[in-house]
């Protein structure tokens, strides 16, 4: 029986426990490589939020949250270990392949959650968030369009992040400035859909024709209920002085 151990996707998870007082905190120690695509990721979280990643293009470790800088600092050799890392986790899956025969990789499809980040107000800045979960592998495209046309400024994409039963997630960000009719869409291609996923949003703000349009009603309303009540007062009385 053959004793060796497929990886597809994920070569190696590091889960350290740190236990402060009562409260216990998980470091996280992703490295990631496919055979099939050229998506390596390294990168450290604490308690499912990224620390810092290793960008292979540039070449240097990224902290997700640079504020944080001066409260701790990125490992020296950061960058020469993931490297290092990388190498050994494109052998090790080529190796762990072949020992099973090249199987066919397991599917699973994204799902989509399109949201605004702040409060919506009309003509003001604000950033949507197309939120993609539960995927893998790990290859995957990801576009955005308004009013059918596609958009590319003001668009950023995450690195994707392991979910604890190791399928995958990431955010997609689009700065934009929010007005009546617009309709904006987030489309997803991967290979365990069949199709383009488009997840599609629009402004929902009430104008303030809408809400004079919405107290005007509500003032109609109770006044007709107020109505109703009196008359129906006066009736009780009319029959009790019969």
């Amino acid at each position: 029986m053959k004793s060796c151990v497929f990886l597809a996707t994920l070569l190696l998870t590091v889960w350290t426990a740190v236990q402060a007082e009562t409260v216990t905190h998980f470091i996280r120690h992703l490295i990631a490589c496919q055979t099939n695509s050229t998506l390596p990721e390294d990168d450290y979280e604490l308690d499912d939020d990224e620390l810092f990643h290793v960008d292979f293009d540039k070449k240097e470790a990224v902290q997700r949250l640079p504020e944080f800088a001066k409260y701790w600092s990125i490992p020296p050799g950061a960058v020469a270990r993931a490297e290092t890392d990388r190498q050994t986790c494109i052998h090790n899956v080529a190796v762990a392949a072949k020992c099973h025969e090249y199987p066919p990789e397991e599917q699973a499809p994204p799902r989509v959650t399109l949201y605004h980040e702040n409060d919506l107000e009309l003509g003001k800045p604000n950033t949507l968030i197309c939120f993609i979960d539960g995927f893998h592998p790990a290859a995957i495209k990801v576009t955005w369009t308004k009013n059918t046309l596609p958009v590319t400024e003001g668009v950023s994409l995450t690195q994707y992040y392991p979910d604890k039963d190791f399928t995958l997630n990431m955010f997609s960000y689009l700065s934009f400035t929010p007005e009546l009719g617009d309709v904006y869409s987030c489309q997803v291609q991967h290979s365990a859909l069949p199709e383009t996923l488009t997840t599609f949003w629009e402004p929902d703000v009430q104008t303030e024709s809408d809400v004079g349009k919405t107290v005007y009603c509500a003032v109609g309303l109770t006044l007709g209920l107020l109505g109703v009540a009196v008359g129906t007062f006066f009736l009780i009385k009319g029959n009790k002085c019969n």
